[in-house]
């Protein structure tokens, strides 16, 4: 399996949490610049998945509001 499939399998946790780690991994220092930049790529893939999963939990917000009337607001929500 290659990086880029196990990365398009995890979770949005489990991708956040791995990103979490490469970048205590980076920001520690010790490594040396082919293993930085393996980090820094995958940090930037996993960043990419961790976005991918907030884009789609977005759409099906916006398409159980449309679903759920005229897709104005309901009082109390927040859009972030």
């Amino acid at each position: 399996m290659s990086e880029r499939t196990d990365i398009a399998e995890l979770s949005y946790e489990q991708a956040r949490d791995e990103l979490v780690a490469v970048v205590s991994r980076l920001e520690a220092g010790g490594a040396g610049l082919e293993e930085s930049l393996a980090l820094w790529e995958r940090g930037e893939a996993l960043a990419a998945r961790c976005q991918e999963w907030l884009d789609g939990a977005r759409k099906r917000l916006d398409a159980a509001r449309e679903a759920d009337g005229d897709g104005q607001e309901r009082p109390g929500s927040a859009d972030s």
